[in-house]
């Protein structure tokens, strides 16, 4: 068994109010180009984000635009 625990965009933004849903979305939406992938995964057309590898990315960012 797994301790990731995965979330949508409504729950982390509810979860983290600094995060509005626009921004969550489009944070997923260019993944590719912030290297936010590794904490998305998809299950058919719901998208999940990894909380603990949301909020290391969050910390690596120090800075970077």
């Amino acid at each position: 068994m797994t301790d990731k625990q995965y979330l949508t965009i409504k729950q982390l933004s509810q979860k983290y109010p600094a995060f509005p849903e626009g921004g969550l979305r489009y944070l997923v939406f260019n993944a590719d180009k912030n290297n936010l992938a590794s904490a998305i995964t998809r299950v058919g057309r719901k998208v999940l984000l990894e909380e603990s590898a949301f909020l290391d990315w969050i910390n690596n960012q120090n800075g970077r635009a």
